[in-house]
């Protein structure tokens, strides 16, 4: 008798040994995407990379999802849109992942739009400006704030206005997300009876920028809307330095993408001083919600060894962000399935360490948080100052704002 009990035993002691090692051999929850770690996109796909990791550190800290520990699959896209649609592909036939993040900004996510809705699969957006209104995909949300696609135009040209702003001037780059930006604006302006007095669209690889510039200051614009990506941002604000503006123009900026980048700004340094332009998360009280401190805190500390931008506040806390949402859909469903996921995501506000995210039907943000913020009292050469408030006073939208515009820009600029 004694023999069996001790064989019993040691049956249902092995039968619980398997069943736990069962448990611990789960195959992880892939999370698959491509993102810019070489070319002109780097920048910004990096320190957004290095948010969603921070997010998978500490996920899998707590025990996972589902009980199975989360793993990124990754891919460098090259900044490439040519090279985004083989990546994803490659993510859903080759390394059967789970969920799909977008690749970061517009170029890259648009080529993958119609395989992601034809395969039925959920997409975390990464900051590309209105890829799915033309496409329709029911099961795609959106990181950035941006909200409604008037939004962005809607806010800049408020400001102009209140400063006493009739015309307006567009400067953008010949690309998707540059051009999107410009007809928002051109719609805008044209319901409010501004008159464009300046539209000019120039190609991507243009670095000088002086020719432009004397043009548009030769038509007397009161407000300059710019829509550029980082190596333009620069060459503009140079030329505007070399040959100015004019005393006529309340308002300069808007939509210059390289300006929220800590290597780019201290670069730039004084020739920021007065630009009014788009931000997604500052260092002012408002911006700070459960968990952002703590974020900043792990991130400074990691940023230095991935070499990569020491602030990271424009698209890091909304990688992070990124991973929240699925986490908390997940959560809530214990399912993996992707309809039931994107029926969550679309019922439900989700809190982020970048604020609540609600979603409209089109996957983007149904109320905008992208700032308008201005420029001020910057000195050459002092990364340190980006980290203090008040340094990019908040204009926009109210429920964050920490200051009023300073005009005009020339003025302002000093």
């Amino acid at each position: 008798m004694k023999r069996r009990t001790l064989l019993a035993a040691a049956v249902a002691v092995a039968g619980f040994s398997l069943a736990s090692n069962a448990g611990a051999e789960q195959p992880p929850i892939k999370i698959g995407m491509s993102m810019a770690m070489t070319g002109g996109l780097a920048g910004g796909g990096k320190p957004s990379l290095l948010g969603i990791e921070i997010w998978r550190d500490d996920v899998n800290a707590r025990g996972g999802l589902l009980g199975r520990k989360v793993e990124l699959v990754v891919y460098d896209d090259k900044s490439s849109a040519s090279e985004t649609p083989a990546i994803y592909s490659k993510l859903l036939d080759v390394d059967k992942v789970d969920l799909l993040f977008a690749p970061y900004a517009t170029v890259p996510t648009a080529p993958i739009m119609p395989l992601v809705k034809q395969r039925g699969m959920l997409l975390i957006g990464n900051f590309s400006f209105q890829v799915n209104s033309k496409v329709g995909h029911d099961m795609y949300f959106n990181n950035a704030p941006w909200g409604p696609a008037d939004a962005w135009a809607s806010a800049f040209l408020d400001l102009g206005q209140k400063a006493g702003g009739k015309t307006v001037a567009l400067l953008t780059a010949d690309q998707e997300f540059a051009q999107n930006l410009a007809k928002t604006a051109r719609e805008v302006a044209t319901k409010r009876n501004m008159p464009i007095v300046f539209d000019q669209a120039y190609p991507p690889n243009t670095v000088e920028f002086s020719s432009i510039i004397r043009a548009l200051k030769a038509a007397r614009p009161d407000i300059v809307y710019v829509a550029s990506y980082p190596p333009d941002s620069a060459g503009i604000l140079r030329a505007v330095n070399e040959i100015g503006i004019g005393d006529n123009v309340k308002l300069f900026g808007g939509g210059m993408v390289g300006l929220q980048f800590g290597p780019v700004m201290e670069n730039l340094g004084s020739l920021l001083n007065g630009v009014v332009n788009f931000n997604t998360w500052l260092p002012e009280p408002a911006m700070y919600f459960d968990g952002t401190k703590a974020f900043f805190d792990t991130y400074a500390k990691r940023a230095v060894d991935a070499k990569v931008d020491p602030l990271g506040y424009y698209l890091a806390p909304f990688g992070y962000a990124s991973g929240q949402l699925v986490e908390a859909a997940i959560k809530a469903t214990g399912s993996l399935d992707q309809k039931t996921l994107a029926k969550y995501l679309r019922e439900h506000e989700i809190n982020t360490i970048v604020g609540p995210i609600a979603f409209s039907p089109d996957g983007e943000r149904k109320e905008t948080a992208t700032l308008q913020a201005q420029f001020r009292g910057i000195v050459d050469k002092n990364m340190d100052q980006f980290r203090k408030a008040g340094k990019q006073v908040i204009l926009f939208p109210e429920k964050l704002k920490s200051g009023d515009l300073v005009g005009p820009f020339e003025a302002a600029r000093k």
